[in-house]
């Protein structure tokens, strides 16, 4: 064999070594969706579902559908973190999207969370879109920007947060939450199951009410 066909050859097959050895690098690397391994086992709830706070399949499950830019979402999430407190490592709770699509922001809000939830950081974004709501809810202008910034502070890996935001699974998988949620009769945000049954809710005690009485039985 000549000596230049030799090198041609060698020169070959590093270059598809390396490329082979990093596909293989970045799909071994790319981070899953953060999931809780109990969630499909919870009635309500999806393989996929994000579990906030989990006490086993047999505890009751609380599940809320949830738009990040609804007001009512944004009044009700304090009375939900006290619930959430109230009745610590006694029920489930989770969250699942239902942006409402007259809300501007509502689906960049959801797919910067999803993305967080890929680098397992979901509760830091859940609770950074609440408590940041009034600053850029009920307007008519892009906040990606905005919210992109938060997962700088929270620390993620941008390129990988980017890289979600951009892809189209990430807003599928929000839009499988939004189908499913109009499956089971919810018609606006938020809307509470209980063990699948969805809430009536007149008054704030109410939910407590339901929890207290499947925590009886």
């Amino acid at each position: 064999m000549k000596s230049s066909l030799k090198v041609t050859l060698i020169t070959i097959a590093t270059v598809i070594a390396l490329v082979t050895g990093a596909i293989i690098y970045t799909i071994a690397t790319r981070p899953k969706a953060s999931t809780d391994d109990n969630a499909a086992a919870l009635t309500g709830a999806r393989a996929n579902s994000h579990v906030l706070d989990s006490a086993g399949p047999d505890a009751p499950t609380l599940v809320e559908f949830l738009d990040f830019e609804c007001e009512a979402c944004g009044a009700f999430y304090p009375y939900v973190e006290d619930i959430r407190n109230q009745y610590d490592g006694q029920i489930n709770y989770v969250f699942r999207y239902y942006p409402i699509p007259s809300h501007y922001n509502s689906m960049n809000a959801a797919l910067a969370v999803e993305a967080a939830a890929q680098q397992d950081r979901v509760e830091e974004m859940y609770h950074r879109m609440f408590e940041t709501q009034t600053e850029w809810g009920e307007q008519r202008v892009p906040a990606a920007d905005l919210f992109r910034s938060f997962a700088e502070d929270l620390g993620l890996d941008m390129d990988l947060y980017d890289e979600a935001v951009a892809d189209p699974a990430t807003r599928g998988r929000v839009e499988e939450d939004f189908v499913e949620g109009q499956q089971m009769g919810v018609q606006g945000t938020p809307t509470f199951f209980l063990d699948g049954e969805r809430l009536e809710l007149n008054q704030l005690t109410d939910l407590t009410d339901a929890l207290d009485r499947a925590l009886a039985d």
